[in-house]
């Protein structure tokens, strides 16, 4: 029952980080470029303010679930099927991809808009939305390997 539970909480916070990263690049982004610059950028970081403490909560959950299931549920990483490495080694790096995210450039975004820089945090925003953008390839990546990673043999 609990590796029942551990991957209930690992999908879940899959789904918010990857489904949230999704919906921003592809859904919120193009429907925000008629506003002003100024406008556009204020209502970024607000919608920053508001995603990031789910970025994190669903960090801390995938690695408490994800690790759960490996040693409680396979018993480790010497059994550990490839596919399930590979999940890891993605999921550190999208983890490693947030973290250059959250320290540099929403760093400089968030002094940027504090200050009414505009082109500083514009600029700040297109590296975040690249960032995005790769974690949202992998985020795809590491789902696409979870769902079919069991059947590769």
């Amino acid at each position: 029952m609990s590796n029942a539970i551990a991957t209930g909480l690992h999908i879940l916070a899959a789904v918010v980080w990857v489904g949230g990263m999704f919906f921003a690049v592809f859904v919120l982004r193009p429907s925000t470029g008629a506003l002003e610059p100024g406008e556009r950028l204020l209502l970024w970081g607000r919608v920053f303010a508001r995603f990031f403490p789910f970025v994190w909560a669903s960090i801390v959950l995938l690695l408490a679930s994800g690790y759960w299931i490996i040693f409680a549920g396979k018993g480790g990483f010497q059994n550990l099927p490839m596919y399930l490495h590979l999940m890891q080694g993605i999921g550190w790096l999208m983890i490693l991809i947030y973290l250059h995210l959250w320290f540099a450039p929403y760093a400089r975004f968030k002094k940027a808009i504090a200050g009414s820089e505009w082109p500083v945090a514009a600029a700040n925003l297109n590296t975040i939305r690249l960032a995005v953008t790769t974690n949202i390839v992998l985020g795809l990546l590491n789902a696409v390997i979870g769902a079919t990673g069991r059947y590769w043999g």
